[in-house]
């Protein structure tokens, strides 16, 4: 569980016609998802498109119905803000790469997914007033990049795909993840293992 947020007339609204009340945020720290994952997509998983969001489906939609409530998940129509309840429930902010900073985890976790419930259930997450890369002098996350892909302007998606397609970008980054993720200073006991580093690249190749 990744965090809990409470609506008051305004949540999304549930296929019941109801309004949801309470949202929670589900998700992985670290790799903490890796090892049922990974075992999954070698003996289930080989040949889907988009293997992780089916395993996260199959994983959360159970808890979801066993607990009467609904599963949203952010590969699904119609799109739920799962970056803006994020920011809600934790008081994240986006880091330069456009990846959603944790003050504890860095750069190392995911949402996979959410329950929507029509009642108000939980108490609501404490969120961080600290946003790190606000304190954070160096910036080694936009040095590090060998494609200058990370820009005060924002992600450069086209610049990083093209330095992936080349034999530097396939020796480094695509092998073991991105450098520049992997310069942030926060959180570096929580970097994904260097399998799921490789998986994620994937969803990047050209």
């Amino acid at each position: 569980m990744r965090g809990v947020l409470h609506f008051d007339g305004d949540g999304p609204e549930m296929a019941a016609g109801k309004m949801a009340r309470t949202v929670v945020l589900i998700g992985n720290i670290g790799g903490s998802l890796w090892p049922a994952f990974s075992q999954w997509l070698e003996f289930e998983g080989k040949g889907l498109a988009h293997p992780l969001d089916a395993w996260s489906e199959r994983v959360i939609r159970p808890l979801a119905a066993a607990a009467s409530g609904e599963a949203w998940f952010p590969s699904e129509k119609p799109w739920k803000p799962f970056q803006q309840w994020a920011m809600r429930a934790e008081g994240l902010k986006a880091s330069p790469l456009g990846i959603l900073i944790h003050p504890v985890h860095g750069l190392w976790h995911g949402y996979r997914g959410a329950i929507g419930f029509a009642e108000r259930i939980g108490e609501a997450t404490v969120t961080f007033d600290r946003h790190p890369c606000d304190h954070c002098r160096d910036k080694p996350c936009m040095t590090a990049c060998p494609a200058g892909a990370i820009t005060p302007a924002g992600f450069g998606y086209t610049a990083c795909r093209g330095f992936l397609a080349s034999d530097d970008g396939q020796a480094s980054c695509m092998t073991g993840g991105c450098l520049a993720r992997a310069a942030c200073p926060v959180g570096p006991e929580h970097r994904y293992p260097s399998e799921q580093l490789r998986f994620h690249m994937q969803a990047l190749s050209p």
